[in-house]
């Protein structure tokens, strides 16, 4: 009896396994991609919140030998990852996207569990190890898109990756406002349980990288197989290389020599303003903004916790744009001008709201907050309508330059995705840097002059993109 309830265990293991192996090459694919967002969301729902009230946590430490920035942080932060995109398609070779991500995720964890016991070495320390993390994450990101997409697939795609990223927004922040609901000030206690629970959502996230599996070819179609994982090209040169470590240094090496080429490229120089458009409004709705919120006394004691509330209002409106675009993908007929161009209208009239309805000193105000008013008196629905606004937005921007650039790089997803990231972190951290100092209208007016400048350049960039799928469909005849 004992002997044939073994037999049995023994055989229904594999028999699970052949049915889990049935499973179409576009089905797993698609799984990838969802459990590609899942392990983002949960990262970013730790380290998004952990963004977004930093500096309003920072005003209220006790300790006088702390003398950190959140400002700072993220400008150093967005400083080392610009520059850090440069080797990230090296590492991302050498050691494939899924450890590279797994291995990120974990600098990410350390940088929020820092604010457990924050010390200045500490935090200036982890901002820069959480710089080169982000790099080579993101990278690794963009190269699990593309390789499980085909040209049919990556603008559904990215939408799926892109709304389940932004849930983040919602359940972090949605546990602030619980959290900190009625707190004037923050206490040590209040600090120190957030950031515990945030780090072991941060965790959970690296490990859910591990469930990604390397999708399988497509075999009707040979000429439009999707690259394969970089790990396993590494793993195939290295074979038939007769020295191991120089057949990596060589894939390295030409990994950096892609990303630094593709500098120059004209589909590139078309994009980069958009994408620097959305590294400016990046810091502005993750960081400048619910730091104002928190900092408007006029909003009444519940001011702290309303910058929970404006991060929830911010991920739907990401999640309701990346999911709507996402699936009507395929029923786009007039391509992603459109979505970009709505995209800038929704942030031009949250610009212009935010502008009335919120105090010129708020972003650099001190920790008690700023008296003053704006032009119409301060509405907390109208601060709230803004963030959902700059969310929707965000959302038209990212979904199509995550598509477009998936298209456009389909050969070199890696470095592409990687000088994406360049140019949008420079940015963000340029603006964090002059956040510090610059009053709220001007921050507003340097987004409304580089939004229309990106908005202009990715219409031309789409338009030979568009020129590109014609000529690929006529050669295809």
């Amino acid at each position: 009896m004992d002997g044939g309830e073994c037999r049995f265990f023994l055989f229904t293991v594999p028999r699970n396994l052949q049915i889990s192996s049935k499973m179409s090459p576009e089905g797993k694919r698609l799984l990838n991609i969802v459990v590609l967002g899942f392990g983002f969301m949960f990262m970013f729902t730790a380290f998004q919140t952990c963004g977004n009230i930093e500096q309003t946590v920072i005003k209220s430490f006790n300790n006088t030998e702390f003398h950190g920035s959140g400002y700072t942080s993220m400008a150093i932060i967005y400083g080392v990852f610009s520059a850090s995109n440069l080797i990230a398609p090296s590492v991302v070779t050498v050691i494939g996207p899924q450890l590279s991500m797994f291995l990120s995720g974990l600098l990410y964890s350390g940088y929020i569990a820092m604010f457990i016991y924050p010390y200045t070495w500490s935090f200036y320390t982890a901002s820069v190890l959480v710089g080169i993390g982000a790099a080579v994450l993101w990278t690794a990101q963009g190269n699990v898109l593309a390789i499980n997409s085909t040209d049919n697939t990556i603008g559904r795609n990215s939408g799926i990756f892109w709304a389940l990223l932004q849930f983040s927004l919602f359940f972090g922040n949605l546990y602030i406002y619980c959290a900190w609901h009625g707190h004037v000030h923050i206490t040590d206690k209040d600090r120190q349980t957030v950031f515990i629970s945030l780090t072991v959502i941060s965790l959970v996230g690296c490990f859910l990288f591990f469930l990604i599996r390397k999708p399988d070819p497509e075999p009707a179609a040979p000429s439009e197989q999707s690259q394969s994982l970089l790990q396993a090209e590494s793993s195939e040169s290295v074979s038939t290389d007769s020295s191991p470590g120089v057949g990596l240094c060589s894939q390295a090496l030409d990994a950096f020599v892609k990303a630094c080429k593709m500098f120059g490229t004209k589909e590139m120089l078309l994009l980069s303003l958009s994408i620097a458009y959305t590294g400016l409004e990046l810091t502005f709705y993750s960081g400048v903004y619910g730091t104002c919120i928190g900092a408007m006394t006029r909003f009444g004691q519940d001011a702290k916790s309303l910058i929970g509330i404006s991060g929830i209002c911010i991920g739907v409106g990401e999640i309701l744009g990346g999911g709507v675009f996402g699936m009507l993908d395929k029923c786009n007929q007039f391509g992603r001008n459109p979505v970009v161009l709505l995209g800038l209208i929704t942030h031009y009239v949250a610009f212009y709201l935010i502008f009335l309805n919120i105090a010129s000193d708020a972003p650099i105000a001190p920790e008690p907050g700023t008296d003053l008013q704006a032009y119409i008196t301060p509405s907390v629905g109208v601060a709230l309508l803004c963030s959902f606004l700059l969310g929707f937005g965000d959302s038209c921007f990212n979904t199509q330059l995550l598509s477009i650039i998936g298209f456009t790089f389909r050969d070199n997803s890696a470095p592409a995705f990687a000088v994406f990231k360049f140019i949008q972190s420079i940015m963000a951290a340029l603006a964090f840097f002059y956040s510090n100092y610059l009053l709220l209208h001007w921050q507003l007016l340097i987004l409304v002059l580089m939004g229309f400048l990106g908005c202009v350049t990715f219409f031309l960039a789409e338009w030979k993109a568009e020129s590109k799928r014609r000529e690929s469909d006529y050669d295809s005849i």
